[in-house]
């Protein structure tokens, strides 16, 4: 059976493939692995615009569809990219009503999207992502050898990219960060869900 991995959304940035599109970037949360999908402008600001805590002064479609699964006590529970097809990737959101869980189909672009907003897990298969991502050594990344980059957990809490969630927790207990331990032990009980 192929295993899941988990991603988290990186980076949004122009395409440089595709004029008037942008490059999604996702990374592997416990890995080194990069997939770049191509999305659209909306889908783009959208994200971007919620990912960076900038609220509009109307819903956008994303958050429209979160207020609409609110509304009917409903949730988005993880999306699963299931394919990829010459540059097209194919997903799946899974939605929890009661204790029915619907799977349904979705441009990957919007599953991202709403995932970011319920803080639900971005999964792929990992014969997907390791024939389809990029790896981004140290060196590639602008890091000196030993020096560690951030990665941004789904509560906006950054930790070093090289230590487990585990090991982030044990260290904030350590040093008396109960503010960001407690914000970690989330993100662990969230994923374990």
């Amino acid at each position: 059976m192929d295993k899941k991995i988990e991603l988290q959304v990186l980076n949004i940035t122009n395409s440089q493939a595709q004029a008037g599109a942008y490059a999604m970037v996702l990374g592997e949360v416990e890995g080194d692995r990069q997939l770049p999908i191509i999305i659209g402008p909306a889908e783009a600001q959208s994200t971007a615009l919620f990912l960076k805590g900038i609220a509009t002064p109307r819903p956008l479609t994303h958050q429209f569809v979160i207020t609409c699964l609110d509304a009917l006590n409903a949730q988005l529970t993880q999306v699963l990219i299931y394919k990829a097809e010459e540059g097209v990737f194919f997903s799946y959101v899974y939605l929890k009503k009661d204790e029915e869980v619907f799977r349904i189909d979705s441009r990957t672009s919007d599953a991202v999207a709403l995932a970011v907003r319920a803080q639900c897990p971005i999964l792929i298969y990992n014969s997907i992502l390791e024939r389809e991502c990029l790896r981004i050594s140290q060196e590639e990344n602008g890091m000196e050898e030993g020096e560690t980059g951030k990665r941004l957990l789904k509560t906006g809490t950054e930790i070093p990219q090289n230590i487990s969630l585990e090991q982030a927790l044990k260290e904030a207990i350590a040093e008396e960060n109960y503010e960001l331990a407690a914000r970690i032990r989330d993100e662990i009980k969230q994923r374990n869900k």
